[in-house]
C-alpha cells in the first residue's frame, strides 16, 4: 500500500481541545457529534430559506432588516464554525482545499463582499451543498459508496465525453453557419454567432422559438439538427452508464473523518486515510506506543 508522506506533526500528541471538537464537528457516530450536525443541519436550512425570502420584493421591504440581521447572524456562526473545523484539525490547509473547505468558505464569503457589491448576499445559497452531510447524520453512510462509484465512473469517462462535447460544439458552428447563410439577417440570423445560439437550443430540443427559419430550405435543415438532436442526447448517457457498468463500489463507507484533514468517506474501519495518509486512529496508535 503506497501511502503519501505527511508532516511529522501528525504525530505529535493533540490537544485535549481539539480532540473535544473534532469529535463534536466531525464526527457523527457520537451523542456530541450527532447533535451538532442536526443543529447544523437546521441552520443551514434556515439561512438558506432566509437567502430566498429576501430575494422577494415585497417580503423583503417588509422585513428587511429583519432579514439583514438574520443573514449576518448565520454568517457569523457559520464564519465561527470554520475558524473552529481548521483548528479541529491537524492539517488546517489540506481541509480548506477539500470540497466541504471549500464549500463551507463559500458559505460565508458572499456576506463579507455584499459590503463591497451589493446583490451577492444572494450567492448564499451555495450553503446547500453543505446539506450533503446529512448522510452521514442519517446513518445513509452506503448511498457515500454508491456517489464514489458515479464520481469513478464521471472520472473514466471524462475523454470521451470530450471528445463527445467537441463534436457537438463542431456541428452546431457549421449548422449555424449554414443557417446564416441560408436565412440571413431579415430573418433574424443577424450573425453567426447568433445562428450558432440557435443551433445549439434546437439540437438540445430546447427550443425557446425567438428564432425560427422561414425559407422551405433553412426549415428542412432545421428538421434534420432536430432529429439530430434526439440521436445526440442518448450518446453521454451510454457513455456514462457504460462505465458504471465496469465499476466496482469500494464496499461499507465509513462515516468517520480523518483527524489530520477532515476527509471521510472512507472504505469502513480505515487504517490511513487516502487523501493525507494520516493514521484514522490516531489516539489508539499513540496509545500502543
Amino acid at each position: 500500500m503506497n501511502i503519501r508522506n505527511v508532516p511529522s506533526r501528525r504525530n505529535v500528541p493533540e490537544a485535549p481541545l481539539r480532540r473535544r471538537l473534532h469529535e463534536i464537528i466531525f464526527e457523527a457516530d457520537t451523542p456530541a457529534g450527532k447533535a451538532f450536525d442536526e443543529v447544523l443541519i437546521v441552520s443551514i436550512v434556515l439561512s438558506v430559506i432566509v437567502v430566498m425570502l429576501d430575494s422577494v420584493a415585497s417580503v423583503s421591504a417588509r422585513y428587511g432588516e429583519m432579514i439583514v440581521a438574520l443573514e449576518w447572524g448565520f454568517t457569523i456562526l457559520f464564519t465561527v464554525e470554520y475558524v473552529f473545523r481548521l483548528y479541529a484539525v491537524r492539517l488546517p490547509r489540506r481541509y480548506a482545499q477539500s470540497f466541504f473547505g471549500v464549500v463551507d468558505l463559500l458559505a460565508v464569503v458572499p456576506t463579507y463582499v455584499s459590503l463591497v457589491l451589493p446583490g451577492s448576499q444572494y450567492l448564499l445559497v451555495i450553503r446547500v451543498l453543505r446539506l450533503l452531510r446529512i448522510f452521514r447524520v442519517l446513518k445513509l453512510a452506503q448511498y457515500l459508496g454508491e456517489a464514489n462509484l458515479l464520481l469513478s465512473a464521471l472520472r473514466a469517462s471524462r475523454r470521451k465525453i470530450a471528445v463527445f462535447l467537441f463534436a457537438v460544439l463542431t456541428i452546431v458552428v457549421i449548422c449555424g453557419s449554414v443557417m446564416y447563410v441560408i436565412e440571413g439577417g431579415d430573418n433574424g440570423f443577424t450573425s453567426i454567432p447568433r445562428s450558432v445560439y440557435w443551433a445549439i437550443v434546437t439540437l438540445t430540443t430546447v427550443g425557446y422559438g425567438d428564432i425560427s427559419p422561414h425559407t422551405e430550405l433553412g426549415q428542412a435543415v432545421a428538421a434534420v439538427i432536430m432529429i439530430l438532436g434526439y440521436g445526440i442526447i442518448v450518446v453521454p448517457t451510454g457513455i456514462v452508464t457504460s462505465e458504471l457498468t465496469h465499476g466496482v463500489s469500494r464496499g461499507p463507507v465509513s462515516t468517520h473523518a480523518c483527524p489530520s484533514c477532515g476527509c471521510d468517506g472512507h472504505v469502513s474501519d480505515p487504517t490511513y486515510c487516502y487523501s493525507c495518509g494520516a493514521r484514522m486512529h490516531q489516539a489508539t496508535a499513540e496509545g500502543e506506543n
